[in-house]
């Protein structure tokens, strides 16, 4: 099978009713990045970050997959698919997208403050536990925070993407800004000749040179037309 490597964004989930943070009425507007996505906010207020995580998880109980992430899924019966994405819902593997790489965490799962990485530490939340309390502890005694990536911090899942993109056969991106590194640099690790499809219905700066298939549609649509399109070049 030849490997299809998909990098996603908040572009991907908000046909699901995900609230985005950069758009208009996004969550950047309504909370600042210092407050609740740094490690320093979290010292400062770790009460407010806590409400703020739980209320975003119980927004996961609100959504379910759109056609985007089934029609990703389903994708796995012509192609080896790798899921990379900067979202921290678990949409695609709710949708049934087997191999998805979370790189800014996961927002189902909580962890220990001290060693936020640490396998041993980190737990995956069922939905009657999504409302995490200031005194719940980590197996090491430490608060548990949300299993997150913050600003400011080391991404570790890169590496092993950065590995499964420079294998692709075939590259998307779907609903995602570009801006936000080292995510958006990924693109630069797709081999010399392999096809790149970008699906976005705004107008994106992907910062390359290379030639990209530019799908300008929303998630659903565009993976409609990505498939329609592989078929007609006999990728399917």
């Amino acid at each position: 099978m030849k490997k299809l490597v998909v990098l996603s964004g908040a572009g991907m989930s908000a046909e699901s009713g995900i609230n985005t943070f950069r758009d208009t009425g996004g969550l950047w507007e309504q909370y600042s990045v210092e407050e609740v996505a740094t490690p320093e906010g979290y010292r400062r207020d770790p009460e407010l970050v806590t409400r703020f995580y739980n209320e975003r998880r119980k927004q996961l109980l609100q959504v379910e997959p759109n056609r985007g992430h089934e029609l990703l899924a389903e994708l796995e019966k012509e192609f080896d698919v790798t899921v990379v994405t900067q979202n921290v819902d678990n949409l695609h593997e709710r949708a049934g997208s087997s191999r998805v790489i979370h790189l800014h965490g996961e927002l189902t799962k909580v962890c220990s403050s001290r060693d936020p990485n640490n396998p041993h530490y980190i737990k995956e939340l069922s939905p009657d536990e999504f409302d995490i309390n200031i005194g719940d502890l980590a197996g090491d005694g430490t608060q548990l925070r949300p299993f997150i990536v913050w600003f400011g911090e080391a991404v570790p899942m890169i590496e092993t993407a950065i590995r499964y993109v420079e294998q692709a056969d075939l590259f998307v991106i779907i609903g995602t800004s570009m801006n936000v590194y080292p995510a958006a640099g990924l693109l630069n690790y797709v081999g010399y000749g392999v096809p790149v499809y970008l699906i976005d219905p705004n107008p994106v700066d992907v910062h390359a040179s290379r030639k990209i298939h530019v799908i300008r549609k929303g998630a659903s649509a565009g993976m409609a037309e990505l498939i329609k399109t592989l078929c007609t070049k006999g990728a399917l």
